[in-house]
């Protein structure tokens, strides 16, 4: 198992996103609309236009 140094942040995205997105979508909408840069450090949840489903992206 690996323990991180710090508590990892983890951020709730605003907005639903369109999940035909893979990572690297959901990292440029992240650092487009979030303005989060790429290795900050945080888990970011995505959710679906319909709300019942989710997505994390990390770096």
């Amino acid at each position: 198992m690996i323990f991180p140094d710090q508590a990892p942040r983890i951020v709730i995205a605003p907005k639903p996103v369109d999940f035909r997105n893979d990572h690297d979508g959901l990292a440029s909408v992240a650092q487009a609309e979030l303005s989060f840069a790429q290795n900050a450090g945080v888990m970011l949840v995505f959710w679906s236009k319909r709300g019942d489903r989710s997505k994390s992206c990390s770096d």
